[in-house]
């Protein structure tokens, strides 16, 4: 695999693409890796797909993979522009989207949060992580320094909180209670968790 885990350059980002991988790979409980993985948002280096353990792995972005890797379904999608992920009802075990909600439209959230909902297994779980929005302005000042990759926080349209991500969960018909959420990476960033 390519030394690369993002577009761009910053000298944190393989550090933070490791923390990140590592959070996500906490979240799943082993009985899932049995099944498949949608990883929406991986880039063209799906670090994450790279180094988890699952029986079936796909990917979803609206970049091409610079890479050949044959143990991983590739699909292009803009999910800022679909109405729809293509793929059956109840289908995958484990979702995640990792750095990626900070990408995407909000008004287009309802839908992609609905949609990952319906392409969940009962009991599948979504995983995602964002930057917590109190941490933009550090993030910004970060990447003029090129300790992140300013291209990609330069593409930051939207900054969340854990009540509005419990929100998103709420509407796409996650029950309350099966939704967790913390912080990592020294609170600079957040993870929630919803089963379905």
């Amino acid at each position: 695999m390519t030394a690369f885990v993002t577009r761009g350059n910053g000298l944190f980002e393989g550090w933070l693409a490791r923390m990140r991988a590592s959070q996500a790979n906490r979240l799943v409980p082993g009985k899932l890796r049995e099944g498949r993985i949608l990883d929406i948002g991986c880039g063209s280096y799906p670090y994450f797909l790279s180094h988890t353990y699952f029986k079936e792995k796909f990917a979803l972005d609206r970049l091409d993979t610079l890479e050949s890797l044959p143990e991983i379904h590739w699909f292009n999608l803009d999910i800022n522009k679909a109405n729809y992920l293509p793929y059956e009802d109840n289908y995958f075990s484990v979702v995640s989207l990792l750095a990626v909600l900070e990408h995407l439209d909000p008004n287009k959230l309802v839908v992609n949060f609905r949609e990952i909902y319906r392409i969940l297994k009962p009991g599948g779980r979504v995983i995602l992580t964002t930057p917590a929005a109190w941490s933009d302005r550090l993030l910004h000042w970060m990447a003029d320094l090129r300790l992140v990759s300013k291209e990609e926080i330069n593409e930051h349209v939207y900054a969340y909180t854990l009540p509005l991500l419990g929100w998103y969960f709420g509407i796409a018909g996650f029950a309350l209670g099966k939704i967790q959420f913390g912080y990592f990476e020294f609170y600079l960033n957040m993870w929630a968790v919803a089963v379905k």
